[in-house]
């Protein structure tokens, strides 16, 4: 069955576009789970009606999951931290611990990144709210079912805080994987920003690319948890 088009809103001026809004880009070769865009509408439609056209119009792999009447704050002020998954294939995790560790013992971690205005210095350390590591086999990992509660970042007695102590190999069937939260900033600091940071302190260098995936956008709580952006007024399309 053919579904009609949805009326999208559009800009006024000599070059009008359509009133599309997306939250938070992932950025490059980094893969996503919570991605939110806004869309203004020219009259009121069914949403469910409405994700499921919108569902139809993607590629596969692209679904979308839920829809919301955009009422009060701007979803841009309900989102303010993400929370990453990132998979370092044989990355010793217990090395990667110290590391975590050496890095939450600084008041400060600054790295430089070159963007198109130039170079700039970010604060690593003043945008993380968690640091967490955990371990799977290389050939078995699911970040899916990585749970950002599952330990304690400030609970480090019994870790080795040895810079020395972050060993890699690519022989062994091993993989770290780091749950990360951090604040929305300018420019915001990304996962590559994080394992930059992580060398910074204790010279930890993946012997192969890092694989992150973004899990959550939303309002952070004072647990370090992330509430949902679209709360109660969420209308599911799919179980």
């Amino acid at each position: 069955m053919r579904r009609a088009a949805v009326p999208v809103a559009h800009s006024h001026g000599f070059s009008p576009h359509p009133r599309l809004s997306w939250i938070g880009a992932a950025p490059t070769c980094s893969a996503s789970e919570a991605e939110y865009v806004e869309i203004g509408l020219t009259c009121p439609l069914d949403l469910g009606e409405l994700a499921l056209a919108l569902d139809a119009a993607l590629p596969d792999g692209l679904d979308i999951l839920a829809a919301a009447v955009g009422e009060g704050a701007p979803l841009a002020e309900r989102i303010d931290a993400s929370r990453w998954s990132i998979e370092l294939p044989g990355v010793d995790p217990d090395g990667v611990r110290a590391a975590v560790a050496e890095l939450w013992a600084r008041e400060s971690v600054v790295i430089e990144r070159v963007i198109p205005a130039g170079r700039r210095r970010i604060d690593v350390r003043t945008a993380l709210v968690r640091l967490e590591v955990n371990n799977s086999d290389i050939g078995n990992i699911d970040a899916d079912n990585i749970d950002a509660d599952d330990s304690d970042v400030d609970n480090t007695d019994a870790i080795d805080t040895s810079p020395a102590s972050a060993r890699m190999t690519t022989q062994s069937p091993v993989c770290a994987i780091l749950t990360v939260v951090v604040r929305q900033t300018t420019p915001a600091v990304r996962p590559d920003d994080v394992l930059s940071a992580l060398d910074v302190v204790a010279g930890l260098r993946p012997p192969v690319p890092p694989k992150a995936t973004r899990m959550a956008q939303g309002l952070l709580d004072d647990r370090g948890d992330l509430a949902d952006p679209l709360g109660s007024d969420r209308v599911t399309t799919r179980v």
